[in-house]
């Protein structure tokens, strides 16, 4: 089902391309391409990490996320970066992919998890090692989807790692304020002259707003995107 670069499974592999074609839906034939990169040391296939990307697509250096190298590098495990379907090269319906619900409608995190745990399957199968233990990790919505994956799939993935992630932040279980009352507290415990300055330049601009043009006078202190 994977279509994986051949490697050597002793020495140190260097973001390997991968790309896998799973379908776009259980009942849909659309393929959908999925890329990552494979990256680190592996060791007699004992160990391995899956790195779940969130809401963006894979670029630039992902030696910039120094906690899964050093990590990998600790355990010689193998490392693995895995795209977020519908970012990115992993556009399932080429250019109609945006334009109506039909194809955004397999744009969800119930989809993308069974995704990873698919991709863990047979990169396990491409390493010959089936019975190694897999941890998954994201950071933000990607620590979500770690935790969903491991709670819906605990044969797969033996644990996540969620880091910030807001597992619980939904209407009915989480205070609509919380996620600002934490970040309040942060600034708070940092400095209490930072807290109130900041919770006091709130007021200031709800002021300015509130006066004819100035919306814009804000865009122009602040020097704001247009």
């Amino acid at each position: 089902m994977g279509n994986f670069a051949s490697v050597d499974t002793g020495a140190l592999i260097d973001k390997s391309n991968l790309i896998f074609y799973a379908k776009t839906d259980a009942h849909n034939i659309v393929p959908l391409p999925i890329v990552g990169f494979i990256k680190e040391y592996v060791n007699q296939n004992k160990f391995g990490m899956i790195q779940v990307m969130q809401e963006a697509p894979i670029n630039g250096s992902l030696d910039t996320i120094g906690f899964l190298v050093d990590t990998a590098v600790h355990f010689k495990s193998l490392l693995a970066y895995v795209e977020h379907r519908y970012y990115g090269e992993s556009i399932p319906f080429g250019e109609e992919t945006f334009k109506n619900a039909s194809t955004l409608g397999y744009f969800n995190s119930a989809q993308v998890i069974t995704n990873y745990a698919e991709i863990i399957i047979d990169i396990k199968k491409t390493f010959q090692a089936e019975n190694a233990p897999v941890i998954v990790i994201g950071g933000s919505y990607g620590g979500m989807l770690a935790s969903w994956l491991r709670l819906k799939y605990p044969h797969i993935a033996l644990g996540a790692l969620a880091s910030s992630a807001p597992v619980l932040y939904f209407d009915d279980i989480t205070p609509q304020d919380g996620f600002y009352s934490i970040v309040s507290k942060g600034f708070r415990e940092a400095s209490e002259t930072c807290y109130q300055t900041i919770r006091k330049s709130w007021e200031e601009i709800d002021e300015v707003a509130s006066k004819p043009d100035g919306l814009s006078e804000l865009s122009e202190r602040f020097n704001t995107c247009k």
